[in-house]
């Protein structure tokens, strides 16, 4: 008789955990907005650490997409504290662009460190072609 009746208790208490677990770790509103406005604001300071990263200039080509699904492409003229401002590169229209208002952005600027690496490839190449012409001139 005990052995039924602990059997039934823990078939109870397995069942009530089952039941009883989703409320408990289900989140409010307020917490789920309090997520969500934590998550905009990791999303616009990592924008911003990205943007500051590339740089203001012409030669800095962004293409970003906006909260209301506005695609803006161009280059970054000028970079303040709570945004930004995107150039396009044909028409020279100027927008300002808020880092909050960023869902994607994507962009690419050689740092001065990649373009001497590119230069000292051409250089290089260039004086092997010119060794090798040589070589195969006289050789001849």
């Amino acid at each position: 008789m005990f052995k039924k009746n602990l059997s039934l208790l823990l078939i109870g208490s397995l069942l009530l955990s089952l039941f009883a677990a989703p409320p408990a770790l289900a989140k409010t509103k307020e917490e789920k907005a309090a997520a969500a406005a934590e998550k905009a604001a990791a999303l616009a300071a990592k924008v911003k650490a990205g943007v500051a990263k590339l740089g203001a200039s012409k030669d800095t080509k962004i293409s970003v997409k906006l909260r209301n699904k506005t695609k803006l492409k161009g280059y970054i003229s000028s970079i303040e504290e709570e945004a930004f401002v995107i150039a396009d590169s044909k028409t020279g229209a100027e927008t300002r662009v808020a880092y909050s208002d960023v869902t994607q952005a994507k962009g690419n600027n050689l740092s001065s460190g990649a373009i001497i690496a590119i230069s000292a490839g051409i250089a290089v190449g260039a004086t092997l072609l010119v060794l090798y012409l040589l070589a195969r001139a006289y050789s001849d």
